[in-house]
C-alpha cells in the first residue's frame, strides 16, 4: 500500500483519521501503532517480523541503558549501547548487504576459476534503513542524555513505526520528537495545514514525477550505445526531476499526514537544486539524513575539529557510507564517493564556507552545482558502473536521434511536467512551496490552498485512477 493508491487514499487514511480523532486521547498512540503495523504488513507481509523484533529489542535495550545511566553505571551503559549498535547494524547488514557481499565475493572467486558460495537470496524488508536509523538515534540520545527513555512501549513503537514516515522518512532524531510522542495538541488549523501539504505532495508525485518517469526509463532502460547526446540529456534531466519531485512529494505527504495527527515532523528538503555549492546542496537535500550522519557519525569521528587531513578523512568515510546506505551496489558507493570528493575539494578551495545571504543569487554557483549533482545521478540511476560509464559517454556522442521508446514517451503532458520541473530552478531560493502552504501567511496563499484541494487533488486522483500508481523511488533504499 502506497500513499498514491486508491486503497490508501479512499479507505485506509480516512478510516484511520476518523478513528484517531474519535478515540479517547489515552488510546490514540495505540491506535496509530496498530494502523502502522497493518499498513506495513499490507505491503511487506511476513517481513513485518524483523520490524517487530527490532522494536522489542531496542525498547528493552533503551530501558537498560537508561537504568545504567541513572544508576551511574556508565561503563554498563556503554556496553549495552555497543551491543545495541552491533545488533542493529548487524540486522541491517544481513538484510541489505548480505546479497551484495556474497555476489561480490563470488565475482572475485569466479575470476580465479572458483565456484563461489551457495547462497539463498535474502529479501529486503521495506524501510529497514529508515527504522534502523530511528532505533540508533533513540539509543544514542538516551546514552548521551539528550532525551529520556519512553516509559510506555506503545510510545516507542509509534516512534519507530509511525506509518507516514516508516517507509522513506524523514529520519526523525529521537530528541526532536520525544515530547510529541508523549503529549501533543491536535488542532483544526494544523489538520487543515496538513491537508494542503498532503495534496501538494500527491500532486508532485503523480502529476510531475510519475509523468516524467517514462522519459527516464526509456533512456536508462536501453543499451547506452543506442543513445545520442540529445536523448541521454533528456533522460538524465527527466530523472533529476523525477527523483526530486518523487522524494520531496513523499516527504510533503508524510509531513502533511503527521500534521493531521498532530505530529510535527522535521523538514527534509529546502529547494536543493537552488544550492550554490555541493556543500550547500547537502544542507538542502534529504536534510534529515544529513543531520543524522552529522550528529551520530561525522561529529563523533572528530568532524572538522582535527587536522585538515582528518577532516577530509571524516568526510570520505561519511559519504562512502551515505552511498552504501542508499543501496548495496558499487554504483551507490561511486555516487557517495563523487559527493564526498566534491565536498573535500570545495573545503580545500574555500567554496561553500561563507554562504551568501538567503535571497542573494549566485547563478554561476547554482549552475555549477546543478550540473555536478545531475551528472552524479548517472551512477545512482544506471543498472551498474559499466552502464553508468556508457551513459556518460552517450552525453558527449553527437546526435539528435531519439530511440523509439523515448520518442513515444515525449507526449505533451510529459513535456509540460518536465518544463515545470526545470523551471522550478528559477524560483526564489528561499521559496519552498510545501512550507509556505503549511505555515505561510502571504496574501495569496488562501487561493493557492484552495487550488490544492479543488484542482491539484482531483487532477492527481484522476491520473492515478486512469494510469495506476507507482511506488516511491526511495522505497527501494
Amino acid at each position: 500500500m502506497v500513499f498514491s493508491s486508491v486503497t490508501f487514499l479512499f479507505f485506509f487514511l480516512p478510516a484511520v483519521l476518523i478513528a484517531y480523532h474519535a478515540a479517547p486521547r489515552r488510546i490514540r498512540n495505540g491506535l496509530l501503532v496498530i494502523a502502522s503495523l497493518v499498513f506495513y504488513t499490507w505491503g511487506a507481509g511476513a517481513l513485518v517480523i524483523p520490524l517487530v523484533v527490532s522494536i522489542t529489542l531496542n525498547y528493552l535495550l533503551g530501558l537498560g541503558i537508561e537504568w545504567a545511566i541513572d544508576g551511574e553505571q556508565r561503563r554498563r551503559a556503554q556496553q549495552l549501547l555497543g551491543v545495541a549498535v552491533v545488533l542493529n547494524v548487524g540486522l541491517l547488514a544481513y538484510f541489505k548487504y548480505a546479497n551484495f557481499a556474497v555476489a561480490s565475493a563470488n565475482g572475485v572467486i569466479g575470476s580465479f576459476g572458483g565456484h563461489g558460495f551457495e547462497w539463498t537470496h535474502v529479501l529486503l524488508p521495506i524501510g529497514i534503513s529508515f527504522y534502523t536509523f530511528h532505533s540508533l538515534s533513540y539509543l544514542i540520545d538516551i546514552y548521551r542524555g539528550t532525551a529520556r527513555h519512553l516509559v510506555r512501549p506503545l510510545d516507542f513503537s509509534l516512534y519507530i513505526a509511525f506509518f507516514p514516515q516508516l517507509i522513506a522518512g524523514p529520519i526523525v532524531r529521537f530528541h526532536e520528537i520525544r515530547d510529541q510522542l508523549v503529549s501533543r495538541r491536535e488542532t483544526t488549523d494544523l489538520f487543515a495545514a496538513g491537508a494542503y501539504r498532503f495534496c501538494h505532495g500527491l500532486g508532485k508525485k503523480v502529476l510531475i514525477a510519475d509523468t516524467v518517469a517514462p522519459l527516464a526509463n526509456a533512456t536508462f532502460g536501453i543499451d547506452p550505445s543506442h543513445l545520442s547526446s540529445t536523448a541521454a540529456a533528456i533522460g538524465l534531466v527527466a530523472y533529476a526531476v523525477q527523483l526530486y519531485f518523487d522524494f520531496s512529494g513523499y516527504t510533503d505527504m508524510a509531513l502533511g499526514m503527521g500534521a493531521m495527527f498532530g505530529i510535527r515532523l522535521p523538514e527534509n528538503f529546502d529547494r536543493p537544486y537552488a544550492a550554490r555549492s555541493v556543500t550547500e546542496f547537502w544542507r538542502r537535500w534529504h536534510m534529515s539524513l544529513s543531520r543524522w550522519f552529522r550528529d551520530y557519525l561525522y561529529i563523533p569521528l572528530g568532524g572538522n575539529r582535527g587536522s585538515t587531513l582528518a577532516t577530509y578523512r571524516n568526510l570520505a568515510i561519511v559519504f562512502l557510507l551515505v552511498g552504501l546506505w542508499h543501496g548495496a551496489a558499487w554504483r551507490f558507493v561511486a555516487w557517495g564517493a563523487l559527493h564526498g570528493g566534491a565536498l573535500i575539494i570545495e573545503r580545500a578551495v574555500g567554496i561553500g564556507r561563507r554562504e551568501r545571504a538567503p535571497g542573494q543569487r549566485d547563478l554561476f554557483g547554482q549552475a555549477r552545482t546543478v550540473a555536478f549533482v545531475v551528472l552524479a545521478w548517472i551512477p545512482f540511476r544506471a543498472e551498474g558502473l559499466t552502464a553508468a560509464a556508457g551513459y556518460a559517454g552517450a552525453l558527449v556522442r553527437p546526435g539528435i536521434a531519439l530511440p523509439p521508446g523515448l520518442a513515444l514517451a515525449l507526449d505533451p503532458l510529459a513535456l509540460i511536467a518536465l518544463a515545470i520541473g526545470v523551471l522550478s530552478l528559477f524560483l526564489p531560493a528561499s521559496w519552498v512551496t510545501g512550507v509556505q502552504l503549511q505555515t505561510g501567511r502571504a496574501w495569496g496563499l488562501p487561493a493557492v490552498r484552495a487550488g490544492m484541494l479543488v484542482i491539484v487533488l482531483p487532477a492527481a486522483i484522476a491520473v492515478m485512477i486512469a494510469v495506476g500508481f507507482s511506488p516511491f523511488l526511495y522505497f527501494q533504499f
